[in-house]
């Protein structure tokens, strides 16, 4: 019979033999969960998200990029979903009374059977440029359920679009004729300003940034595409939210505490409002050509830290 001590060295002995071949049952890994975000934190990626949501130069690219650069990790999906609630009720409390006056004009206009009426050009514009969006974005959802981890998503593609949407905007600053101001716009705008903006599910290409290249290339001018570029995004910067707040809903916000996200909801609310105050101000007299360089050098910064190994491509 075994002694206490040589069953003892016998165990330990199987023990390690069957760890050496695998075959122990190894615990469950823990799962990674968003870096912990602090009040100035919050504030920070609060105002990244409320001035790059409209400004374009797209939000995901700086809420992706920035954070990783300062040393803070990836806030979260959950943290970036509820703070861009702020951008939605910045962009409609700015525009209240254009979405008032565009509802119960186009209204008038239906019972009236007044069909050129502006109001309601506009609002069949944005209800038809909504459309490719909401298809698109149901394709992705259907056909490429992980596409937030997906490489589309990757730090290379959001480069590349910077680049590319840098001389596009480019090309539509100098070629556009920016005759056309917002009693002249139509549905065909709606239309084809819409296809654009289904660029910005790609990161790094910016909604506003498509729309507004788009509207330059149709001739608007440039605090008219800016404007309408905000009104047609309305509706998809809503839906976006609903479903991302859905998740969130469902999944929980994970470790993030209520008080720093709460400062980055109302940072973003803020930042959001401001940089539209000041977008449509600036293009009443000035041109992009600020956002065609900052895409450029931006996109080029990127490239060059993946290439040096300063960034890693995810």
């Amino acid at each position: 019979m075994l002694s206490i001590i040589d069953s003892s060295e016998y165990l330990t002995d199987l023990f390690r033999n069957l760890a050496i071949n695998n075959l122990l049952i190894q615990a469950p890994p823990v799962p990674e969960v968003a870096t912990q975000i602090n009040i100035l934190q919050a504030f920070f990626l609060g105002l990244i998200q409320g001035l790059t949501e409209f400004l374009p130069i797209s939000s995901t690219a700086h809420l992706k990029v920035i954070p990783v650069i300062l040393g803070w990790g990836d806030p979260g999906i959950e943290f970036t979903a509820i703070i861009q609630l702020g951008s939605i009720a910045a962009v409609v409390w700015f525009f209240w009374q254009d979405l008032t006056q565009v509802v119960t004009g186009s209204w008038r206009a239906i019972q009236k059977k007044d069909y050129d009426s502006v109001d309601f050009r506009l609002a069949l514009g944005i209800g038809l440029g909504t459309i490719p969006i909401v298809f698109f974005g149901l394709l992705i959802k259907i056909f490429i359920p992980d596409y937030d981890n997906s490489p589309l998503r990757s730090m290379e593609v959001i480069a590349t679009a910077s680049i590319v949407m840098a001389f596009l905007l480019g090309l539509a600053e100098k070629i556009g004729t920016r005759k056309r101001n917002f009693e002249h716009l139509t549905p065909r705008d709606g239309i084809l300003m819409g296809l654009a903006q289904t660029l910005a599910l790609i990161p790094g290409v910016s909604r506003s940034g498509s729309t507004i290249t788009a509207g330059l290339f149709l001739g608007l001018e440039r605090a008219t595409a800016a404007r309408f570029s905000f009104l047609l995004g309305i509706p998809a910067i809503t839906l976006a939210g609903i479903v991302e707040l859905k998740a969130v809903l469902v999944d929980g916000i994970g470790n993030i505490q209520i008080f720093p996200l709460l400062v980055g909801l109302i940072s973003a609310t803020i930042f959001s409002y401001l940089s539209i105050a000041w977008l449509i101000r600036y293009l009443q007299s000035k041109s992009t050509w600020i956002f065609v360089w900052y895409r450029l050098a931006f996109g080029v910064a990127i490239l060059t830290a993946l290439w040096g190994g300063v960034l890693n491509n995810i």
